[in-house]
């Protein structure tokens, strides 16, 4: 499912997308990129068996244009629930370790049926 959220968010929108935490302190950030992180757990069980997995991940924007944040992040909800994806709320603030950047994060999450 990372690779189906990775391949979407970087076709739509041209930026990178790497796993939150990943650049190393010698790299440089690039100008507007994302970070994923997520986890999975069952759903529902039936005959002991999970009838699909719920995947929950969290989207993180940065760029040095704030604006570019804000405007990025809506159009991140839009397209994640044209695609089936279960967004929480239109983001929140977060932290950014560089000071040029500003970055803002959406909740989200894909039900898998088990067939």
């Amino acid at each position: 499912m990372r690779e189906i959220l990775r391949e979407l968010l970087q076709t739509e929108f041209g930026y990178s997308v790497r796993l939150q935490g990943s650049y190393s302190p010698a790299e440089q950030y690039p100008d507007s990129f994302f970070t994923i992180w997520g986890s999975s757990e069952d759903g529902s069980h039936y005959d002991n068996d999970a009838i699909a997995f719920v995947w929950d991940y969290t989207v993180y924007f940065y760029s040095t244009n704030p604006q570019t944040v804000v405007e990025t992040l809506a159009e991140v909800r839009k397209l994640l629930k044209k695609n089936g994806w279960i967004v929480r709320g239109k983001g929140y603030d977060v932290p950014s370790d560089e000071p040029t950047h500003t970055g803002r994060a959406l909740d989200v999450l894909f039900v898998e049926e088990n067939n």
